[in-house]
């Protein structure tokens, strides 16, 4: 999966969802038909489009929550609280005792440990318990009509046109604002694409089968290049002078490199002899905790593009079987930026010809890129995270 969006506020009501402005409607509804011309030319009957199609209007609430996703508006430390708490571990440890001998077969079928198929359900709908709200069809809809990602969404619309015709998931079905659905909250393209029918029954069931959802969420990993028997990464101490230059996902090194350039583990003690390359990542910035991670960090980052996310689903899977808290020191307090400061923050950044991705208030890849080009500029370590220090630094500069 190219983009997974993580569920929020999956309970909540559906009183809570409303329709945007009548004025806005009628574009809509000339821009659905489109929608049923290539659905049908992709093979879906004009009768159940009759029905999958009747009365979805877009949903204000649904492009509201996708201004304000937790992976860019929360710090990491409030993130990780909330994703990697106490009664998350305990809840996954039961449910891997519970489900134990089916969790080992599809994990020797597949190669993904248990406990990262538990993590990740654990993080998608804390064990089953939310599953959203939202009536699918009408959020794809919403958020395929919206500018800001039209096309990605378009195509997880018609996909899930595609598996509703299919019989695998009922057309009333609900889930999460970006219309992921499930016990692992797949998109329609990794419904599509990923889940497998493993008890035989002939439907994909991600809702009410343990095999079937076990088994599709290992097989998706296993297809991202999950390699088998190894863990995602782990919590690192980089020495005094580290260049930021070799922090990022791009920059890929042999353990004995990191080794060489004086990188260890938490507690001092030296890193393991592996012949593997690895990265350095930093999610809340140079001076918050790093990571030394490996490919099936990478594989992780297909389901959700997060550096958060991966980071919760790799330390939730560890304590699911006994490893401990992070060892870094907390910042006595973390201020997160608001999406008006973000939106404020890259106006200032286009103001310098440094990003050009338009102001909608989410700190992406481009906005990152944007900021190391800025910290580089005015001699600040290159980290590309965003704080209210250097916003404070971005407006009290002339012309921006």
């Amino acid at each position: 999966m190219p983009l997974r969006l993580l569920i929020v506020a999956a309970c909540l009501a559906v009183a809570a969802i409303r329709p945007l402005a009548a004025a806005e409607a009628v574009p809509f509804g000339e821009w659905l038909q489109g929608v049923r011309t290539e659905a049908r030319a992709a093979g879906i009957s004009e009768a159940f489009l009759d029905t999958a199609l009747a009365g979805v209007r877009p949903i204000a609430r649904v492009i509201e929550l996708d201004r304000r996703q937790p992976e860019f508006t929360l710090t990491f430390w409030k993130y990780l609280d909330r994703n990697v708490s106490d009664a998350r571990i305990q809840k996954g440890r039961a449910m891997l005792a519970r489900h134990r001998e089916l969790l080992e077969k599809i994990g020797e079928r597949y190669g993904v440990q248990p406990r990262f198929i538990v993590a990740l359900w654990g993080l998608e709908t804390n064990y089953g318990e939310h599953f959203g709200a939202f009536p699918i069809v009408a959020a794809l809809a919403t958020l395929a009509h919206d500018p800001r990602r039209s096309r990605f969404f378009r195509q997880q619309l018609l996909a899930a046109l595609t598996i509703m015709h299919r019989g695998d998931v009922p057309v009333t079905t609900t889930g999460s604002w970006a219309g992921a659905m499930g016990n692992f909250q797949f998109i329609p393209t990794t419904y599509r694409d990923f889940a497998v029918d493993a008890d035989g029954d002939g439907r994909r069931d991600m809702w009410h089968s343990f095999p079937d959802m076990f088994g599709s969420a290992a097989n998706y990993l296993a297809r991202s290049g999950w390699r088998r028997g190894w863990s995602w990464g782990r919590e690192v101490r980089l020495p005094k002078g580290f260049s930021l230059k070799h922090a990022g996902l791009e920059a890929q090194k042999p353990i004995a490199e990191w080794k060489r350039l004086g990188v260890t583990r938490i507690d001092g003690g030296t890193l393991p002899d592996e012949p593997t390359d690895a990265s350095i990542v930093l999610p809340s910035g140079y001076d918050g905790p790093a990571f030394l991670i490996y490919r099936n960090y990478r594989a992780i980052l297909t389901w959700n593009r997060s550096l958060l996310y991966a980071v919760a689903v790799g330390h939730l899977a560890d304590r699911l079987v006994g490893g401990g808290p992070l060892q870094s020191p907390r910042p006595p307090e973390e201020v997160p930026l608001s999406r008006a400061d973000v939106q404020d923050l890259q106006r200032l950044l286009a103001a310098k010809g440094l990003y050009s991705g338009g102001d909608d208030g989410v700190v992406g890849p481009e906005t990152r890129n944007a900021i190391k080009a800025y910290q580089r500029q005015v001699h600040l370590p290159p980290d590309g995270f965003p704080t209210p220090g250097l916003l404070e630094r971005l407006r009290g500069t002339p012309g921006g």
